[in-house]
């Protein structure tokens, strides 16, 4: 009988990627390892769990020793109030941690390695941005000036190993993800969840950051996770940059208008100008990952705002905006 595919999921505890090892661990072609480090590791039927320091190389070394597949989903992230003030903290920690990653990869003979970077690097357009919309003699906006660099030389670090070792490498440049196990506190989430959070715990109004008329393109995390799968299983180049996202711009007047009408609640809007705000607006184009992986966007943005609140009613504190309760695995190696 073949033996399973060892896939290694960095970040488990996070956001994305937690639901990758609830989405992957269901498989029986799978053996799935998942690291975690501050947060403790979660229930989770058939996972195997080891404590790991990204930032430290030996401690990336073990983890990554025996392993056919990386998903790398491990990330100093956070909302824009961060973004704006302390620009700094996504800069240090992703590049050390990539790089040591990254190199484990190529020592090891790692496979494939799926990284998540986004779509910091773009510019705001009416056109939709496909792969290689991106031009480096085009300035950043200011406030992605440090993490756009940052995920533009991780993206080049991946190239560079696929052209010098064995390793295969997808980049996810997706666009804003949302759904369960996202940040949903107010002071470290993005704005979908941060809207959710404002509307499920508002009685009369709901006040927004900045003017709404910005624009962002919304992938709901389910999507993304069968993108995920449809590269693993059909990627043949040895390094793809692959845009995923909804495919449409929404403004985030529009983004907030829906979630209330979703949430069935009548609430008042009011702005807050002196918060602040990044004056982009993108969206992008998604043919490639169609063309050579099958892969379409299946959650329309209304259909996933609804499964967004119906899992966050059945599993937010509204008092705290901490997950009611939390299935700790008491036996784990460390």
């Amino acid at each position: 009988m073949r033996g399973k595919t060892t896939l290694l999921v960095c970040g488990a505890t996070g956001f994305i990627g937690r639901n990758c090892v609830e989405r992957l661990a269901a498989r029986d072609d799978l053996r799935v390892v998942a690291v975690y480090n501050r947060r403790p590791p979660f229930d989770c039927p058939g996972v195997e769990w080891v404590r790991a320091d990204l930032s430290r190389p030996e401690d990336v070394a073990r983890a990554t020793r025996g392993v056919d597949v990386l998903i790398q989903a491990a990330a100093t992230t956070s909302g824009v109030q961060d973004i704006v003030s302390r620009p700094y903290i996504h800069v240090t920690d992703n590049a050390v941690m990539n790089s040591y990653l990254l190199r484990s990869a190529f020592d090891n003979g790692v496979g494939h390695f799926i990284f998540f970077s986004c779509t910091v690097m773009y510019q705001p357009s009416d056109i939709p941005h496909d792969e290689a919309a991106f031009d480096a003699n085009v300035p950043l906006l200011p406030q992605y000036f440090g993490v756009g660099w940052t995920k533009v030389y991780l993206e080049k670090m991946c190239e560079f190993y696929s052209r010098i070792g064995q390793t295969r490498f997808t980049v996810v440049r997706h666009s804003n993800v949302y759904g369960p196990h996202d940040k949903f506190d107010l002071e470290h989430s993005h704005v979908f969840a941060a809207t959710v959070s404002k509307v499920m715990t508002a009685t009369d109004t709901v006040t927004v950051w900045g003017t709404g008329t910005e624009a962002r393109d919304l992938i709901y995390v389910g999507d993304l996770m069968d993108f995920v799968e449809a590269a693993m299983a059909r990627q043949t180049a040895p390094f793809a940059i692959y845009c995923v996202g909804g495919g449409e711009k929404v403004t985030i007047k529009d983004l907030i208008a829906r979630i209330i009408h979703q949430s069935g609640k009548t609430l008042s809007i009011e702005h807050d100008l002196s918060k602040p705000s990044i004056p982009t607006s993108l969206s992008l184009e998604c043919s490639k990952a169609a063309q050579e992986l099958g892969w379409r966007r299946a959650t329309p943005l209304n259909e996933g705002i609804l499964k967004t609140i119906a899992w966050w009613r059945e599993t937010i504190d509204p008092d705290t905006l901490q997950p009611k309760h939390v299935l700790v695995l008491g036996n784990h190696e460390t």
